[in-house]
């Protein structure tokens, strides 16, 4: 049986990738990336305290009672259903909120690309693209802070999914691999493109 991550991954894959708003001003998508960046972001104009809680938690600790309460408002408006996830998709979510809470989202531009735009170190994206578990929890929060501070928001469509599959089924190993490999070549390709210019 498939994995949370898995079937939030999967019907990822079958929903559009677009980042138009309907009419009340909500993402027209079911993507739960776009609908929790759509959210965070509503999040600096009506609730300052939430914000501030998700782009201040630790996704490695366990949570406080204000991190939550922030972050099950924000995956519930994003339209997910936490109600029986395991502790370790809880904190995949954690870390995937975190994240956007500190970088914001583009879905438009390749993620390789943007943290090439950015001038994210060579080492840096290799030790990120080929750290596991922990080590890759502890060091995605500094990457994006990083690009955050050079006003580049990530493709939450590429880096999500490599979040919620870490250390899953060795179904997902592959996939996972596959999503390293596109990000490292579309950062290599900027590398070069930039070198060449």
């Amino acid at each position: 049986m498939p994995s949370s991550a898995s079937r939030v991954y999967q019907s990822q894959k079958e929903q559009p990738m677009t980042e138009s708003a309907g009419p009340d001003g909500l993402p027209a998508t079911r993507n739960p990336y776009v609908a929790l960046a759509a959210h965070i972001q509503r999040l600096e104009k009506a609730d300052l305290g939430d914000k501030a809680a998700l782009a201040r938690l630790s996704p490695d600790q366990p949570l406080r009672p204000n991190e939550i309460a922030a972050l099950s408002r924000a995956l519930l408006a994003a339209g997910l259903e936490p109600d029986n996830w395991r502790p370790a998709t809880w904190q995949r979510w954690a870390l995937i909120a975190h994240g956007i809470a500190l970088a914001g989202h583009d879905g438009k531009g390749r993620l390789g690309v943007q943290l090439a735009r950015a001038g994210v170190a060579e080492s840096r994206v290799t030790k990120l693209l080929t750290a596991r578990g922990d080590a890759f929890t502890q060091l995605l929060p500094s990457v994006l802070r990083l690009l955050a501070s050079k006003g580049v928001a990530p493709n939450w469509h590429e880096l999500g999914p490599l979040v919620l599959k870490q250390d899953s089924e060795r179904e997902d190993l592959q996939d996972t691999e596959q999503i390293r490999l596109r990000i490292a070549g579309a950062y290599f390709s900027q590398q070069a493109r930039t070198a060449a210019a």
